[in-house]
């Protein structure tokens, strides 16, 4: 454990204890600092406060950070399809089927644990033991460019990029009918369904702000090619949007039609653009991952 002393000055006056946390330690997110005050791991004038707490001048702090926990994951020799890597970033093309961080009845053969094997233990620790240098996801059936973060500097980036919504984020997919014009956009909250926990749904209690603009690729006779763009990042969210204005993903039995005729493993959806700033060059980065085979199978099936 580590042990940090601060002191306020007439600058910090008025802030929040976690403001004034996060403005002196900035390679720390905000909410793991919170997490801290929380659990009183942050004492100010030898007494435990609430985040919200508002700084004095000569205010004395005293924190202790723990050390980071163990991973009780296994590493496992999966093999990987590297789009992107370096000493800050690892981008892959998750395939089909492969759950991004173990969970009950997913402890092995994740996202998380090729990545363990892959990166030698050179993860952020942010997300927790169970999570190692994820800072975002996609679904499941979904494929396609997904980033990992080796450290919790690039970490901290990353995810204030996704917060401001300035990471570049298109996907492919296949939706049921045809769309008459050319580009549309879905802006409707969304939030976890009233009563089937498991799905999300759109304009719900609680639901937050979500935006998918989509443009059409190509029209087939029952269905069409689209590209979406994500400003918002929210669970489902294509998938939900898409369903709400009554073009479903082929193949997603959850938000669209339980018959699936073309027999897919869930959605025709597809990450295939991945494009943000660097955290150590602050160049743009941008990584395409190419249709994968079951994809364009499905193309040449619904021509």
């Amino acid at each position: 454990m580590s042990r940090i002393h601060l002191t306020a000055d007439e600058h910090h006056a008025g802030s929040r204890a976690d403001q004034f946390l996060h403005a002196l330690l900035p390679e720390q997110s905000r909410s793991y600092l919170q997490k801290l005050i929380k659990d009183g791991s942050v004492l100010v004038n030898q007494k435990p406060v609430k985040p919200s707490y508002r700084m004095e001048e000569e205010d004395q702090v005293e924190l202790h950070i723990p050390q980071p926990e163990a991973p009780e994951i296994k590493a496992e020799q999966i093999p990987l399809k590297v789009l992107y890597e370096d000493e800050d970033l690892l981008i892959v093309d998750k395939p089909k089927g492969m759950v991004v961080h173990p969970s009950a009845g997913h402890e092995t053969g994740t996202l998380v644990n090729a990545v363990m094997y892959h990166c030698q233990g050179r993860l952020s620790g942010i997300n927790g033991v169970m999570r190692p240098g994820i800072v975002h996801r996609i679904d499941r059936d979904t494929t396609g460019a997904l980033v990992i973060c080796k450290n919790d500097r690039a970490h901290n980036h990353v995810a204030a990029q996704l917060k401001e919504h300035s990471i570049t984020r298109r996907y492919v997919a296949v939706v049921e009918g045809v769309i008459k014009e050319e580009e549309g956009c879905v802006d409707a909250p969304i939030g976890r369904h009233p009563v089937e926990r498991k799905k999300m749904a759109c304009h719900v209690k609680n639901g937050k702000r979500a935006v998918t603009h989509y443009r059409v690729l190509r029209r087939f006779l029952n269905h069409t090619l689209i590209e979406c763009r994500l400003e918002t990042g929210r669970t489902h969210q294509i998938r939900v949007h898409m369903a709400s204005i009554h073009h479903p993903i082929l193949g997603d039995t959850v938000y669209g039609s339980s018959k699936n005729p073309f027999h897919l493993e869930g959605q025709a959806l597809h990450a295939q653009v991945l494009g943000l700033t660097h955290p150590t060059t602050r160049e743009y980065v941008e990584v395409e991952a190419p249709l994968p085979e079951y994809f364009e199978k499905l193309l040449k099936k619904i021509t």
